[in-house]
């Protein structure tokens, strides 16, 4: 086996989304202010920058503003739209209602919002990176993670190229290669796969709660000129969920003539029937959703989990080498629909406490004075403010739960800190039995309006070289036939939004597990829900996987 090569910098960043290109931006800023030099390169697992982002997306751009001032006049692709009209409809089977502005905090209005593709303004930030000398690599996938022989993260490696699912070497193999860095930034996102490790390896989350997880299924839409509102935007809560479930819905009008529609479950539903593919495509059915979308054309697809977990669920942010940044730690404010500026801040933050540390000589400590940035900032604050909702809405629904959130949303708002703050429970512990549930009714796809799963990934533009390694690995492959499949009908047929999980020969009376990798959309649900916690998500080969053009 070839030895692998190294590349020594003072800053790796793993993870090209808004977290790890807003660090690199900001560490190169610094550097220059000063007058100094700073070595610092992104790694992307994506064909390109851009590739594995999915987002609604209704940003904030406070984080922005402070990092790129200019933005606007920059060209910018984000400023294109600013939102004009914020609307949240209360649906039923077949009416809707709208929540006046009067009952929600003022911060819950979209004012001075902008409504895009966070893939485009990812490759926006990457082109100011690359200006200010950040080395970008995409389609090399951090495989691993490094350390020194006394447990400090040294760095990480790419994976190897070329290898066959027999694990051999095929004619076009390269091993990875080894970056080392004085500190490693983890900008993954939502369940990374070397984030989860660096939270296990140096217990991170010992003292928060169990992050808590929704499943985000997007469609980019053309639809007919009159009926596009560029900056309108609407979020929906209510039918199709049921009891069992919660979330909801946005339909945002954005630039082109494009309407980006999607659906939120959260993770921790409790039927096993439940598929949020399918609830979203249900949802599309209510009258109002579907005239909107009459004579349209549905042009993309997308599926991502996000953080759910607010504030009480974020870890511990350092390490010995490292910090866990944007997603990987879980700073989006579920009540606003809104993780980008918090991403951002994050990594900002963290930037501003390894450029210290790198100036002063240091390597390979524990960067502390970014959480206490952390606590101090606008970020903490905003987090503070709505870290009962979530709970709120899960133990006692979707009725009364917002009600009580409203309230303590209001309460926060005026100062009144609420004296508690509720805790999580893992989403994967949530299912009940097959036996104890009904099963929803979902409607057969017409083609038009309603899709299958099969028909979407294809619109996501997946593709895996087949001859690899299956990167959804099982720790125990009997564990889908002789447990999941009797107690809860093997929930990953139905939760997976790529048709990834299929049991066959049932009907024959010989059940077996299929896994069809090559559907993956690196959603990361499946790490996230299946009960026994047997599947483990890992990198595939570095370009694999979606590749969104304006997600």
């Amino acid at each position: 086996m070839s030895e692998r090569e190294s590349m020594p910098y003072d800053v790796v960043i793993v993870g090209a989304g808004p977290a790890g290109l807003s660090a690199a931006i900001r560490l190169k800023q610094l550097a220059a202010e000063t007058g100094g030099e700073l070595a610092v390169c992104v790694l992307e697992k994506g064909s390109e920058v851009g590739a594995h982002i999915l987002s609604g997306a209704v940003i904030d751009p406070i984080a922005l503003d402070e990092l790129l001032p200019n933005w606007r006049e920059d060209g910018c692709p984000l400023a294109e739209v600013p939102v004009t009209e914020n609307l949240h409809w209360i649906l039923s089977a077949t009416k809707h209602r709208n929540l006046p502005h009067a009952l929600t905090p003022p911060f819950m209005h979209n004012k001075g919002t902008y409504t895009g593709s966070l893939g485009n303004l990812c490759r926006w930030l990457a082109g100011k990176a690359e200006e200010l000398g950040v080395e970008i690599f995409p389609g090399f996938a951090a495989a691993e993670i490094l350390f020194h022989e006394d447990g400090r993260v040294k760095g990480v490696a790419t994976g190897d190229m070329g290898v066959a699912r027999d694990g051999t070497h095929k004619p076009d193999y390269q091993p990875g290669l080894e970056l080392h860095a004085k500190y490693t930034f983890f900008a993954e996102g939502v369940r990374g796969h070397l984030s989860k490790e660096i939270i296990r390896q140096f217990d991170l989350a010992r003292d928060s709660d169990p992050q808590v997880y929704g499943l985000g299924i997007k469609e980019l839409w053309d639809i007919d000129p009159a009926k596009h509102v560029p900056g309108r935007v609407i979020h929906t809560q209510g039918w199709p969920l049921g009891d069992d479930a919660n979330g909801g819905g946005f339909i945002y009008h954005q630039a082109g003539g494009q309407v980006a529609l999607g659906f939120v479950t959260w993770l921790n539903y409790t039927n096993p029937y439940i598929s949020p593919f399918q609830e979203m495509q249900k949802w599309k059915t209510h009258p109002v959703i579907a005239e909107l979308l009459k004579g349209g054309k549905r042009v993309s697809y997308g599926a991502r989990a996000i953080n759910d977990g607010g504030l009480q669920a974020i870890p511990k942010l350092t390490f010995p080498g490292g910090v866990l940044v944007g997603c990987s730690a879980g700073f989006l404010n579920v009540p606003r629909i809104k993780g980008t500026h918090g991403a951002m801040k994050s990594a900002m933050l963290a930037a501003e406490a390894a450029f210290a540390a790198v100036r002063a000589g240091r390597e390979g400590d524990e960067l502390t004075d970014y959480p206490e940035a952390f606590r101090a900032s606008w970020l903490y604050k905003e987090l503070s403010t709505v870290r009962n909702v979530v709970p709120l809405v899960k133990k006692y629904g979707d009725t009364l739960g917002s009600g009580l959130a409203g309230v303590t949303m209001w309460a926060e708002h005026f100062g009144l800190k609420m004296p508690f703050t509720m805790k999580h429970k893992p989403d994967h512990e949530s299912l009940w039995r097959k036996d104890q549930v009904k099963k929803p009714d979902y409607p057969k796809p017409d083609g038009v309006l309603t899709f299958d799963r099969l028909s979407s990934v294809f619109l996501s533009n997946t593709n895996h070289e087949e001859d690899q390694p299956v990167h959804l690995t099982l720790k125990n492959a009997d564990v889908p036939i002789e447990h999941n499949l009797p107690l809860f009908d093997e929930p990953a047929q139905r939760y997976c939004p790529a048709g990834v999980y299929e049991v066959v020969g049932v009907e024959e009376g010989d059940p077996k597990f299929v896994i069809n990798a090559q559907n993956c959309v690196h959603c990361k649900t499946c790490d996230i829900k299946d009960p026994t916690q047997n599947i483990n998500w890992v990198v595939p080969e570095g370009g694999g996987g979606p590749n969104y053009p304006n997600m």
